[in-house]
């Protein structure tokens, strides 16, 4: 079976489903058990990072050497990677799952570089320190319907991902990319459109495009939405009415804000805006 972040988060009964969380934007979070099982994904659209809370002893990927797990072992699946699973135990297990997209954007961001220096090796029931606690803060997270705690350990996880060292052909120079998200940052309050970045860079339209998306992950006006939300987030932290934060970010309306912050966190400014107050 194929399944995307969004299937998963669709699921609102499903038999072996403990908890789910939404972080928006091809990113969520779900506690599961299961027992006496057979399972098979058959390339999943999304990445999957895994740790076993408790049990899978009775846990064996069946095209994988037949290894088991334990308590505290690590999977990655990458996206696009095929695997079947015999469970014969039953065993309690979250999984962070994010679109290729959003975790290449996000590696590009946390780590300062182009998105196509991640590097990131499937892994079977490993001993992986620095992904197994970021993951079992996105359980707590989960579990306490903590929005916060769940974007702080996804930063954590994200920051603790390795590059490769490669030559990189393609793409934009630093300098030129600096100078585009000084343009953004300055104009995020005005429309922004894809002719005033690809002439910033002396780039047609298409090429601009095109070696944007390789170097940050995303293309450019997903890019931008998502510096819209997060200057949403910290004008979010004061009183001011939701109306000016919407055009103080760029957005056409409220309605406009709403929409797309609650695609983007999987809350809506309203929401985001108490936690945040609750938090002090």
């Amino acid at each position: 079976m194929t399944r995307t972040v969004e299937h998963f988060l669709s699921l609102s009964n499903a038999e072996n489903l403990s908890t789910k969380m939404n972080l928006g934007a091809g990113c969520g979070v779900a506690i599961w058990e299961n027992k006496n099982d057979h399972v098979r994904y058959d390339a999943p659209h999304n990445n999957t990072f895994s740790l076993y809370l408790k049990g899978g002893t009775g846990t064996r990927r069946l095209d994988a050497g037949k290894a088991s797990g334990w308590p505290g072992a690590v999977c990655i699946m990458p996206a696009g990677q095929s695997s079947e699973w015999e469970i014969t135990k039953r065993f309690r297990f979250v999984h962070l799952y994010l679109s290729d997209e959003k975790l290449r954007s996000m590696f590009a961001e946390a780590h300062d570089c182009d998105a196509r220096r991640l590097d990131l090796p499937e892994a079977n029931f490993a001993d992986k320190p620095h992904v197994a606690q970021p993951l079992a803060e996105l359980a707590h997270a989960a579990m306490s319907n903590n929005l916060l705690h769940a974007e702080g350990a996804l930063t954590d996880l994200i920051g603790g991902l390795s590059g490769r060292q490669t030559r990189l052909l393609g793409g934009l120079a630093p300098h030129i990319l600096c100078r585009v998200e000084d343009f953004v940052e300055a104009h995020l309050a005005s429309t922004i459109q894809l002719s005033d970045l690809a002439l910033l860079a002396n780039m047609s339209e298409f090429h601009f495009h095109r070696m944007f998306r390789l170097v940050q992950g995303c293309p450019p006006h997903a890019w931008i939405t998502k510096q819209r939300v997060r200057r949403a987030k910290q004008l979010l932290r004061s009183d001011a009415p939701l109306v000016e934060v919407a055009v103080d970010c760029g957005f056409s309306s409220q309605s406009h804000l709403t929409r797309v912050f609650r695609e983007q966190t999987g809350r809506t400014p309203a929401q985001y805006r108490k936690l945040l107050w609750e938090a002090l």
